[in-house]
C-alpha cells in the first residue's frame, strides 16, 4: 500500500486545527468571582466566557474523526492483510499503540476539561459569602490535551508511513516470488522439448 499525500494531509490538518483550538481553550476558560446580590444580602459566584467548552469539544471531535481516518485507511492494523514480519512490523505494532495512547489522553483531558468548565458556569448562591468558594477548572487540563494531540499526530503519521511501508514491502515479496516462480516453469518447460528431441536423435 502505497503513502497517499492526500490521508497525510487530512491527518495533518485535523491534528493541527485541535491543537490550536486545545490551545485557544485553555487560554479561555472560565474565571469566576464573587458578586453580591443588589436586592439581598446573598453573594453568588459569576463566571465568565463559556467559549472553551466549545473549542475542546471542537477539538475532541477533530482527533476523533482524524484516529477514524487512520484507522480506516490501515484497517485498525487488525483487520487488514497481513504484514512481512520483520522491524517495519515491529515498528508499525509500536506505533499503533502509541498513537492510541496518546489519542486518548488527549482525548480524556479535552472532553473532562470541557465538561467541569461548563459546569462551573452555573450561578450559585448562598447567605454570608465570606466562606463561598468559586470552583474553576485547574489550569493546564486542555494544554495537556494539546500537547498529548500534538503526540498523537506524530504517532498516527509514522504508525501509517511505517504500516504503507511494511504493506508495500510484502506485496513486492510475494511479487518478487511469482516473478520467480514463473521465471523458473518457463524454462523448464522451454527445456523439456529440447530434451524429447535429443531422445528422438
Amino acid at each position: 500500500m502505497a503513502i497517499s499525500i492526500s490521508i497525510v494531509a487530512i491527518i495533518t490538518s485535523l491534528h493541527l486545527i485541535a491543537f490550536v483550538l486545545s490551545i485557544g481553550a485553555e487560554s479561555r476558560r472560565s474565571t469566576a468571582k464573587v458578586v453580591p446580590d443588589e436586592y439581598d444580602e446573598r453573594t453568588y459566584c459569576v463566571y465568565g466566557s463559556d467559549a472553551s467548552t466549545a473549542y475542546g469539544l471542537a477539538a475532541f471531535g477533530l482527533l476523533l474523526i482524524s484516529q477514524t481516518v487512520v484507522n480506516g485507511v490501515t484497517k485498525c492494523f487488525c483487520f487488514g492483510k497481513g504484514l512481512v514480519a520483520g522491524s517495519s512490523t515491529t515498528c508499525a505494532i509500536f506505533f499503533f499503540v502509541f498513537s492510541w495512547v496518546s489519542f486518548l489522553g488527549a482525548e480524556a483531558c479535552l472532553l473532562a476539561g470541557s465538561a467541569r468548565n461548563a459546569y462551573h458556569t452555573k450561578y450559585r448562591g448562598i447567605f454570608g459569602g465570606q466562606d463561598l468558594s468559586c470552583s474553576t477548572l485547574r489550569k493546564g487540563v486542555f494544554a495537556a490535551g494539546a500537547a498529548l494531540s500534538l503526540l498523537s499526530l506524530f504517532g498516527s503519521i509514522l504508525y501509517y508511513w511505517v504500516h504503507s511501508k511494511a504493506d508495500t514491502g510484502g506485496w513486492e515479496k510475494h511479487q518478487n516470488e511469482g516473478l520467480n516462480m514463473t521465471t523458473s516453469n518457463f524454462a523448464e518447460n522451454h527445456q523439456q522439448p529440447s530434451a524429447s528431441e535429443l531422445e528422438k536423435v
